[in-house]
């Protein structure tokens, strides 16, 4: 078993790390993270590769030990870019809560209106991801919740920067989409033939 020392590694490093040893062909991952959110993404990236996972410990020492296995060879590649289908797709990467300056509140209104068309688009996008200040939006009381939440309904991937909601110190806040990483939001939406950035 390859055993992976991922303490005190920035996102996206633990996945990066253990995405070398997959694309090696290692069958048996070990991978050691100091928090939660690192946890989680090496959990889905194995998982999304066809590996059995079980985690064990506690912050902030948690083991994430991963088994590749014959029945889990066809599971959903959530990290694989090639997956994510590229004609007439396109995704949405969200850098900021507002659409242009803040104007005594007009950058918050803009944004409600653009997401609220967004979610009525006979065409919507495959990914919706927020980084930086945009992933405030995903808070139970901003005006933009509803209409991140009915994307995501409508089965949208709705990714959310985990090393953007530690810093802003609202990851437990956050109840809709997946607490997310750099490589997997950047993979996401640039594999798409369309990729849009706002902020």
């Amino acid at each position: 078993m390859k055993e992976i020392n991922a303490l005190g590694l920035a996102c996206p490093m633990p996945v990066m790390k253990t995405k070398e040893e997959t694309d090696k062909g290692t069958a048996e991952i070990k991978v050691r993270v100091d928090n939660e959110v690192a946890a989680s993404n090496v959990t889905r990236f194995l998982e999304g590769q066809g590996f059995t996972v079980k985690r064990s410990g506690v912050v902030p020492d948690i083991t994430v030990e991963g088994k590749k296995t014959a029945k889990n060879t066809d599971s959903l590649r959530i990290m694989a870019p090639a997956e994510t289908p590229k004609d007439g797709t396109w995704a949405l990467l969200l850098l900021s809560d507002k659409i242009g300056a803040d104007s005594d509140g007009l950058g918050d209104v803009l944004m409600k209106a653009f997401l609220g068309t967004t979610v009525q688009s006979e065409n919507p996008p495959c990914v919706v991801a927020l980084m930086n200040e945009g992933v405030k939006m995903a808070l139970e009381e901003r005006s933009t919740f509803d209409a991140l939440s009915e994307l995501e309904q409508k089965g949208v991937r709705l990714l959310i920067c985990g090393t953007c909601t530690k810093h802003f110190g609202i990851t437990d806040d956050i109840k809709i989409g997946v607490i997310s990483n750099m490589f997997e939001i950047t993979e996401a939406v640039f594999s798409t033939s369309k990729p849009v950035v706002l902020g």
